[in-house]
């Protein structure tokens, strides 16, 4: 499987979402899309982020940025945890993994004293044009939207 690299072009992906549809890379053609992959839903490092980003959509859709959350959840789960949490942008179902392996973000890590497989925390800001214009990796939920609209700001020459 290919990995993406920085300043390189984004394979055009497909992907189950919620309100019952398939996403595509495409369809965000002429617009920047911040995708962030994220564990689970209904767990509190994820609700926070989601909140995040749902609190500073108004300034995302000012810089002409669109928001997609990715977890390996099913649509059903994404729909209740979006619901709950009132978020106003799209979460696709990746269980297959086959975004997380796109991306390169599954990696062991230790819960509760064991080794699993999981999806490592992480934010990628593609251009208008599908090229990868920057990445976040390992990401800390504190700040970390903020630093995404201030990255989108300077990259897109927008006060966002």
């Amino acid at each position: 499987m290919t990995t993406i690299t920085l300043g390189g072009p984004v394979p055009d992906f497909q992907a189950l979402a919620t309100d019952e549809k398939t996403v595509r890379l495409s369809d965000f053609s002429g617009q920047w899309l911040v995708l962030y992959f994220y564990p689970k839903d209904h767990t509190p490092g994820c609700t926070q982020e989601g909140q995040a980003f749902r609190d500073h959509i108004a300034q995302f859709t000012e810089a002409n940025a669109v928001v997609v959350g990715v977890s390996r959840d099913s649509v059903r789960v994404h729909e209740s945890f979006k619901a709950k949490q009132q978020l106003p942008f799209d979460l696709l179902s990746d269980g297959d993994e086959a975004l997380c392996q796109l991306f390169d973000v599954i990696a062991m890590k230790a819960m509760y004293g064991k080794q699993v497989r999981g999806v490592v925390r992480s934010t990628f800001l593609i251009d208008p044009n599908g090229v990868l214009a920057h990445e976040w990796r390992k990401v800390k939920v504190k700040g970390h939207v903020l630093e995404v609209l201030a990255k989108l700001s300077e990259l897109a020459g927008v006060s966002a």
